[in-house]
């Protein structure tokens, strides 16, 4: 397979399916179009008459054009962290839970379902992205996921279950739920500012992750024990948060001197903290110098 035309003619042929790979991994049509014809200027500048599968060359890389992407694009505040009151903060002797909800509510809540998997599908490894759209959506076998993410066959299939677990988190109805992740939320907040280690590692699973983004830099912790002796540090930082819901998650807002200095979103699994997402970047965080309803929220549970 050495001329040019020729060449172009097949992967012409690949193009709609690439450009699917990359539109699922991305969430944007136009990088997905830059992924694609970034893959036919390597697929140009190959030795192609030396690949033999040149379907599955091009998928590989695709993908990794796309992890490129992720991993260096900045996300979008405004569409991802979006921030609520919690519902009903304003009324504390309104009961949380209505037995039956109306419609608007319902529409409501299913907005926040959305947004939530949004903020999920932005925060997830970029690793964890290609996992679990190849193997999940395109029905890549894990061993081929693998080798585009340079990984081992059950390294992959764990991030795949990892991301998989988040999204269907997300995906549920949420109504009957709030509650319980109000208390698990307050549980929190009271073990972080008595400085409660033993309380924290009871809150979180024992795989739980926390991913923070600080701007210039990005910290991961794993494991109840190491985020746990983290969060003890911040205790002064507790003192000043506010439970609201953060894309739809269950979350905080620490604010001092009016700003918002960083916002949490907890991703809640069978009644325990799965996953913590962190973001403490001043610049992204500038868009939120004014609460809005969460600040009412604030004023009530004062």
């Amino acid at each position: 397979m050495t001329d040019l035309d020729d060449l172009a003619g097949h992967f012409e042929q690949e193009r709609p399916r690439l450009w699917a790979v990359a539109t699922h991994l991305l969430g944007s049509a136009a990088d997905a179009e830059d992924a694609v014809q970034e893959t036919w200027l390597r697929l140009e500048r190959s030795r192609a008459q030396d690949i033999q599968n040149l379907q599955g060359w091009l998928t590989t890389v695709v993908s990794r054009v796309s992890l490129d992407i992720l991993r260096s694009r900045r996300r979008s505040t405004a569409s991802a962290w979006l921030v609520e009151a919690w519902p009903g903060e304003a009324n504390t002797n309104a009961d949380p839970v209505d037995p039956e909800p109306n419609p608007a509510d319902l529409v409501a809540e299913a907005d926040r379902a959305g947004a939530a998997l949004l903020l999920v599908l932005e925060i997830l490894q970029p690793a964890e992205r290609i996992a679990l759209v190849l193997h999940d959506v395109f029905g890549y076998s894990f061993e081929e996921v693998a080798q585009v993410l340079g990984r081992s066959g059950p390294a992959t299939r764990q991030l795949a279950s990892r991301a998989r677990r988040r999204v269907r988190q997300v995906g549920r109805p949420a109504v009957a739920s709030r509650r319980d992740e109000r208390l698990i939320v307050d549980a929190w907040l009271a073990a972080v500012r008595t400085g409660d280690l033993g309380a924290l590692v009871s809150l979180l699973s024992e795989q739980a992750v926390l991913r923070a983004d600080f701007g210039e830099h990005q910290e991961v912790l794993e494991g109840a024990d190491a985020i746990s002796q983290q969060a003890v540090l911040f205790g002064r930082l507790a003192e000043r948060s506010v439970p609201l819901l953060v894309g739809g998650l269950p979350g905080l807002a620490a604010v001092m001197n009016g700003r918002v200095v960083s916002l949490m979103a907890f991703q809640i699994v069978d009644d325990q903290i799965d996953g913590i997402e962190v973001l403490a970047d001043p610049q992204r965080l500038g868009t939120f110098e004014e609460l809005g309803p969460a600040a009412a929220g604030r004023k009530a549970a004062e």
